[in-house]
């Protein structure tokens, strides 16, 4: 393979004068050289496929996806093919595109086929296909991941430079970590479904696999609109959620505790996510284990509770007139649904409001959630012997995202021992999509990591610009309310503040919570005689926005000078004295937020 299909290998042949023509031979070509290859369940002819490419010369060059190759899982509409969603009795002709299909071909992308699938959806291992088992390019033995396994493996054997697949459960994000790729789970809402196969409805969401973290973002800003005819839209989807970012200088990311990670007895898998630990704290990450309970009961409610039932009404009629026209294991799967009635509905939809609380409190500890893209991989004779059970394996760390609408992403992490890929996959709150992306693209250069299953390497990062220097900037330290995530953060943001770490006061300092404010505040004192170390934020503002900033800080708090850990000393929050008759002294728990933790699990016991 001479020309990687990443997007900036791809404008620089064509900035060298190859055309889209040309490269669309050569990737057909690729695909006839793939005998017996069961990635694809429709391939567009190549002829049109050509035609296509010649018709860019009506579109501007500097279009976001011009002559890009894409592939689409064979649940999505592209107009006058057929979708199947690998059920060969289920095959309609659409008449039009889906909404991000069409979307991605106005940008200047080609489509070149339609892509191979657990069928309707169901299944996180991609064999559940009547048309074949996409082969795992790293080694035939092992399974490809799903239910989007043809597109994962189109984009990492070098067929096409991004494919769209489809995440309920982890679909978009399993194989991604399969075949060393990128996986974009976007917010539920931020692209359209409008042209999908539905497999649950109410979480359904189109993916995208990429080369790279920068192609995925790229794509996705393409895709993302608001679509006032599909009911699952919202409002706040923009491309802006998707504007590139810089990576932050200092993040939180929550890891599960020991007990509750998960390798299925796959030592080489643990080993390869410790690893991917490290990293992250050598790009600016604090690592805050945290209690996974809440999402792993959430997780159990995907295929133990009644969204099984979103899948039968999906294909009802099928269920009900030609169940033989099914996969066994996924008519097995959808059958449950059967168990459940309205009333388990609504106590699961109640038991699951409660958990969805539970889960936002995290984002009080950390920024961002690491967890292993999956814990383990099978071999499809492992699967064979037991496929329920491995299947549900597959989802312990992504069942969960979708109920409780969050965003993730999957980046590659290491390659094991054994030849095989191994990922990590960052989750964050609803349209935190931007910022995962940032800090996602830091960490997969990071590990120099060659292109899916291409042998290419990630290609050279563009030099940056020279950054200007901040003029007459002033560091503050924040100890409360103002810290990230917490509820007068936005009165930093808002000004272009920017979080340059996190830190600690010296040894001489006390924490009380002060009684009587709106929101709950901190105050903290400096003491001569017993103190602790706080843990504090460290932010950068201009001289103009610090002096707006400070005439909003209200008595009794006040902006004084602080004493850090390392010697240093910033400007920061401190509180007048006489404010603490009525205070409770919090230093034991030496920072505000693991004391707003504490306080809400004690309310939450005494319920």
């Amino acid at each position: 393979m001479t020309l990687s299909l990443d997007f900036a290998s791809l404008r620089a042949a064509y900035a060298a004068g190859r055309t889209p023509q040309e490269i669309i031979g050569e990737i057909y070509d690729r695909i006839g050289a793939r005998v017996g290859d069961k990635t694809w369940i429709h391939l567009v002819p190549r002829e049109q496929a050509l035609a296509a490419a010649a018709s860019l010369a009506t579109i501007p060059r500097n279009a976001p996806l011009w002559g890009i190759p894409f592939a689409i899982k064979d649940n999505i509409d592209l107009a006058g093919a057929p979708t199947t969603a690998a059920c060969p009795d289920f095959s309609y002709t659409a008449a039009e595109s889906a909404i991000v299909v069409a979307r991605l071909i106005a940008a200047g992308a080609i489509a070149i086929g339609k892509t191979n699938l657990d069928q309707f959806a169901t299944g996180l291992v991609g064999v559940r296909s009547p048309y074949g088992v996409p082969e795992n390019p790293f080694d035939k033995r092992f399974i490809p991941g799903g239910s989007s396994s043809g597109s994962a493996v189109a984009v990492a054997a070098g067929l096409v430079s991004f494919a769209l697949g489809t995440d309920t459960a982890g679909s978009g994000r399993v194989p991604a970590g399969f075949n060393n790729l990128v996986g974009l789970k976007p917010t539920k809402g931020l692209f359209s479904t409008r042209g999908l196969v539905p497999a649950c409805r109410t979480l359904d969401v189109i993916s995208i696999f990429a080369l790279t973290v920068e192609d995925a973002r790229i794509a996705g800003q393409v895709a993302a609109a608001f679509d006032a005819e599909d009911p699952y839209s919202r409002e706040a989807a923009a491309p802006s959620i998707l504007a590139p970012q810089e990576a932050p200088a200092a993040f939180r990311f929550g890891v599960p505790q020991n007990a509750a990670l998960e390798f299925f007895g796959d030592g080489q898998a643990k080993a390869a996510f410790a690893d991917a630990c490290v990293r992250l704290k050598k790009l600016g990450g604090i690592e805050v284990p945290f209690d996974f309970s809440a999402l792993k009961e959430t997780a159990a409610l995907l295929y133990d509770g009644p969204w099984v039932a979103e899948r039968y009404a999906a294909i009802e009629a099928y269920m009900r007139d030609k169940p033989e026209a099914l996969h066994p294991t996924t008519r097995a799967v959808i059958a449950n649904a059967m168990r459940f009635d309205a009333v388990a509905t609504f106590k699961a939809l109640y038991r699951l409001e409660a958990l969805k609380r539970r889960a936002a409190s995290l984002w009080r500890q950390f920024d961002v959630i690491a967890v292993p893209t999956s814990g383990t991989i099978f071999t499809l004779e492992q699967l064979a012997a037991e496929p329920m059970r491995h299947n549900t394996e597959l989802g312990y760390y992504t069942n969960f995202v979708n109920l409780l609408d969050m965003s993730a992403l999957a980046v590659p992490a290491a390659m094991r021992a054994d030849g095989l890929p191994c990922g990590i996959t960052l989750i964050g709150p609803a349209f935190a999509d931007g910022k995962l992306a940032a800090i996602g693209a830091a960490f997969h250069r990071d590990t120099g990591l060659q292109l899916g299953a291409t042998g290419m390497p990630q290609p050279a990062q563009k030099a940056a610009a020279p950054a200007e220097q901040v003029a007459e900037s002033v560091r503050l330290a924040v100890v409360g309310a103002h810290l990230t995530g917490m509820p007068l953060n936005s009165q930093l943001t808002q000004r272009g503040a920017k979080l340059v770490r996190s830190a600690a006061t010296s040894k001489r300092y006390r924490l009380y919570a002060l009684a009587n404010t709106t929101p709950p505040k901190p105050g903290l004192v400096r003491v001569d005689g017993a103190g602790e170390a706080i843990a504090v934020e460290i932010w950068e503002l201009s001289m103009a926005a610090f002096g707006s900033f400070v005439t909003e800080v209200p008595p009794p708090m006040a902006i004084g000078s602080l004493e850090l850990d390392d010697g240093t000393w910033c400007k920061g929050f401190v509180c007048e004295p006489g404010a603490l008759a009525d205070a409770a002294d919090i230093t034991s728990h030496r920072s505000w937020r693991a004391y707003v933790q504490h306080r809400d699990a004690q309310r939450v016991a005494q319920q």
